[in-house]
């Protein structure tokens, strides 16, 4: 093996290893963060410092600033993570684990490889292999111990105003009979 190629797989290990880590806290970072913060407020905190940290880390770069039509794109999909996506998994940890809440996001590969395959794009038994490995990973350390879950939401906000994979979540710590955490 040269040397290159064994930096790169030295590097590909520590990126691997970073991915696990970060993404794999989030949710638990977050069922804590929601102790101290209203969910969508603690969401647009972390919106903000890493979007200023990211800008920051490209300026230094040397990168151009965004122009007009890449701020307004960067707008529309924040919002849309903030509203749909990371906000909402934080509205519904409120009364779910973050292993469910895990759980329900580790389900996304699935509905895209899914939605693919309606659009006639053919997945190979590989990616239907990593996909049900991956969620199974999730599965298992999400469910080691008995997931709980707290008291419902008032009944309007039970199951509306999560995307699918949340309200997927939010619906089965409806149904769980388990005590509140």
């Amino acid at each position: 093996m040269t040397a290159t190629a064994s930096r790169q797989r030295w590097l590909v290990g520590l990126s691997l290893f970073a991915l696990y880590l970060i993404w794999g806290s989030t949710y638990l970072a977050m069922r804590f963060a929601i102790e101290g913060f209203p969910p969508f407020m603690m969401a647009g905190i972390r919106f903000v410092i890493a979007g200023g940290l990211f800008v920051l880390f490209l300026r230094l770069r040397g990168t151009p600033w965004p122009n007009p039509a890449q701020w307004r794109s960067s707008f529309l999909v924040g919002g849309l993570l903030l509203l749909g996506g990371n906000g909402a998994v934080a509205y519904a940890e409120q009364w779910i684990g973050s292993g469910v809440a895990a759980l329900a996001i580790a389900t996304v590969p699935l509905w895209t490889v899914l939605f693919s395959e309606l659009w006639g794009h053919r997945s190979s038994r590989h990616e239907w292999l990593g996909i049900l490995v991956g969620f199974a990973g999730v599965g298992l350390l999400s469910f080691v111990s008995a997931p709980t879950c707290a008291p419902a939401p008032p009944a309007p906000w039970r199951c509306c105003s999560l995307p699918p994979a949340g309200r997927s979540a939010r619906c089965g710590a409806n149904a769980c009979r388990c005590r509140p955490a």
